[in-house]
């Protein structure tokens, strides 16, 4: 094999295409076509023996224990034969189990070229992997259609229980058994859970949303040069697509610069859910920010942050407003319906979140009001967590986790808004058909308040001006980072509270967004 060896690298805020599986076929068919024969294969298995050998030349341990691969009967089990062969001829020790022989004439080639070198190559595991330094998932790529059977679930079953165990296991492309579009496993079933992963030509949108954020680990990408000069359907978010709409932080600005917000709802007690919002909307740069509760009982001031102008809803000038998020703890009654009915009238940005989402979605008229601002150029962000998307759909939370983008891009369509699809790898959709996936945020975010938090910071991004697509980016990936942030200091995940994100998410506001011009 001559093909040279690929550089691989770490995604790092970088808004990468992830490319959809008819999307990579088309690439991989253009690239095959000017290519010699078997040179995508050659130079996937080649990145992937390297990041194999880089990977044991930090560890001691494992570079003493042989390498054991799992290779599939397709185009994946041909790549795994190539590291094989790349490692047998590096001096590293491996051993190959392919329970089915391959069939594509690319695999052919590089199980001839495996058997060519005298690489170990058995039908069955072994008993134990207790020997074995690293393993390799090589077994099925992208595309599968079916779930894991017979002696391939076996070993994925043994190779996830490792993983969780003690670590030091690679899939190729994708873990076995995962939809690369959806990020869900196949028909239902079960996918190997792996700690880091390879992925060859492009990242993919299961990397990053619902369950393959889990089963994927850490990824490592191997482009096998191969570009593409046609615009992706989805991108990861990153600051590249919002960074340029913050707001200069001149000396000459004052309050008035940076907005006014006015957050809507508490209810009779619930007064929590909004004063949670609002704190954050303080943080997240906004000039002025307000409550307008609907209930009664709730404080004068808040205590920890004075700076909070609180008001009752009725006789508010909601209409002075830079920017709106109404719907924390607001409530079902048919108050809350007249005031979001009342604030859908104004020519005003906004987001609606909570009860508001749930009044929309048992409302037409409501859902209606929506839609007219959208189609009129002003769209509302819409943050549902899946069970509220599913009420918004008319549909079920299942329906919703199992295709993610397709259900945000349903919400987008219907009611002609921004939709943010909470969860893991949160979906950000536009109307103009633009759709982003967030590649920030843990399980500390897990506990009650975190989506208010996040209600509040775009809520803020909207009154300094930022459009509602990037207002919408920017909230998601700046929301989760101090989740991530506060983890990494020993706050989280267990036990994070949604205040706490507050203060994390300023210091990321400052040092990621405002750090040169605060340096100048």
């Amino acid at each position: 094999m001559t093909a040279a060896r690929s550089a691989y690298f770490t995604p790092k805020d970088d808004p990468l295409a992830l490319l959809t599986l008819a999307e990579l076929r088309t690439l991989e068919a253009r690239a095959a076509a000017a290519l010699p024969p078997h040179t995508l294969m050659a130079r996937a298995g080649a990145a992937a023996a390297q990041w194999l050998i880089d990977a044991m030349e930090h560890d001691p341990e494992t570079r003493a224990r042989p390498v054991w691969i799992a290779a599939g009967p397709g185009n994946n089990g041909g790549d795994a034969l190539v590291i094989a062969e790349r490692l047998h001829r590096a001096g590293v020790g491996v051993r190959v189990c392919m329970p089915v022989e391959v069939k594509p004439d690319d695999a052919r080639w590089a199980l001839q070229a495996a058997r060519a070198a005298s690489v170990p190559i058995d039908a069955a595991p072994p008993a134990s992997f207790d020997g074995f330094g690293w393993l390799v998932d090589g077994m099925f790529g992208i595309g599968l259609s079916r779930p894991l059977e017979g002696v391939f679930a076996e070993i994925g079953a043994r190779l996830s229980r490792r993983a969780r165990a003690s670590g030091q296991v690679l899939a190729l492309d994708v873990p076995s058994g995962l939809d690369s579009d959806t990020g869900t496993p196949v028909n239902g079933s079960e996918a190997v859970r792996v700690t880091d992963t390879i992925t060859f030509i492009g990242a993919k949108p299961g990397h990053f949303t619902s369950q393959g954020r889990d089963l994927c680990g850490r990824l490592f990408l191997a482009t096998l040069e191969v570009e593409s000069s046609a615009a992706p359907s989805v991108v990861l978010n990153a600051p590249a697509l919002f960074a340029a709409h913050m707001p200069p932080r001149d000396n000459a600005t004052n309050k008035g610069t940076f907005g006014t917000l006015a957050v809507i709802g508490g209810d009779t007690g619930m007064c929590g859910a909004p004063v949670l919002a609002a704190r954050m909307a303080l943080y997240g740069g906004a000039g002025k920010v307000n409550i307008a509760f609907l209930g009664d009982g709730f404080p004068p001031y808040d205590p920890p942050h004075p700076e909070l102008m609180l008001h009752h809803v009725d006789g508010f000038a909601l209409d002075k407003m830079d920017a709106l998020a109404i719907g924390c703890g607001m409530g079902s009654s048919e108050r809350a319906q007249n005031v979001l009915d009342d604030v859908l009238k104004l020519d005003i940005p906004k987001l609606l979140d909570a009860d508001a989402l749930n009044l929309v979605a048992k409302n037409d008229a409501l859902a209606a009001a929506v839609a007219a601002r959208g189609a009129q150029g002003d769209p509302c962000i819409l943050t549902p967590h899946p069970l509220e998307a599913a009420r918004l759909l008319h549909s079920d939370a299942k329906a919703v986790q199992a295709d993610r983008i397709a259900a945000a891009r349903q919400l987008s369509a219907r009611y002609a808004a921004i939709a943010v699809l909470k969860g893991s790898g949160t979906v950000i959709a536009s109307p103009d058909g633009r759709v982003a996936v967030n590649p920030t945020g843990n399980a500390g975010l897990a506990t009650g308040g975190t989506g208010d938090v996040l209600g509040g910071l775009i809520g803020a991004l909207l009154a300094q001006k930022l459009p509602a697509y990037e207002a919408a980016l920017a909230g998601v990936w700046l929301h989760g980072l101090a989740a991530q942030t506060l983890t990494d200091g020993g706050t989280g995940p267990a036990g994070l509270t949604a205040g706490e994100l507050a203060p994390a998410v300023r210091t990321l506001i400052n040092r990621r967004l405002y750090g040169t011009h605060a340096r100048s």
